[in-house]
């Protein structure tokens, strides 16, 4: 829970009363590689802050291709936001990439927090423009780079993700195929 507590004392102040009813109102959650956190077609009903391991969100296209948008590192929100305020169903998916570790809050908790706590709208607010800029920051020189430096740009910014990482989610996310990225690791090595 210090994770947590630290990490959102980044973007406003709490005092320990209300510090101690955001940590009453958290639960622990542990999924292995591969389960799903939240999925398409469902309303997201919680939020997670990974404290371990590695999340992906995901979509199938219209091809039925898997295609890796992003992947979430520890100390950092794991929700599709949008979907979960507006209680609509998403068409992401929010997928264990390694066993990972989540504090979770229910979606009753999150609006708790949010009618108790003045400031708590105002850091969550924060926190998803933070969220938003690192996304822009992510994806625009995707568009711009070829996929060696797209690779070797993952690597220098994630090197503790590249390995944790299976081949075919990372070749999606850079947009390339399995095999590309394959010989774009062996020609670097």
């Amino acid at each position: 829970m210090k994770e947590f507590i630290d990490y959102i004392l980044q973007f406003g102040y709490f005092n320990q009363q209300q510090l101690n009813l955001i940590s009453n109102k958290v639960t622990e959650l542990e999924l292995d590689k591969g389960e799903y956190f939240s999925e398409a077609g469902k309303i997201p009903q919680k939020v997670g802050f990974v404290i371990g391991g590695i999340l992906r969100v995901c979509y199938y296209n219209n091809k039925g291709e898997e295609i890796t948008r992003y992947f979430i590192d520890r100390i950092n929100l794991a929700v599709d936001i949008k979907n979960f305020e507006a209680n609509t169903e998403s068409s992401e998916y929010v997928q264990a990439v390694t066993n990972s570790k989540l504090l979770v809050f229910s979606k009753q908790n999150w609006e708790d927090l949010s009618n108790t706590i003045v400031s708590w709208d105002s850091v969550v607010n924060k926190i998803i423009q933070k969220a938003l800029i690192e996304k822009i920051e992510r994806r625009s020189p995707l568009i711009e780079q070829d996929a060696t430096t797209r690779y070797l740009a993952f690597m220098e910014k994630y090197p503790s993700m590249v390995n944790c990482i299976p081949l075919s989610n990372l070749a999606s996310y850079l947009g390339i195929t399995q095999s590309s990225l394959s010989r774009i690791r062996k020609n670097i090595s």
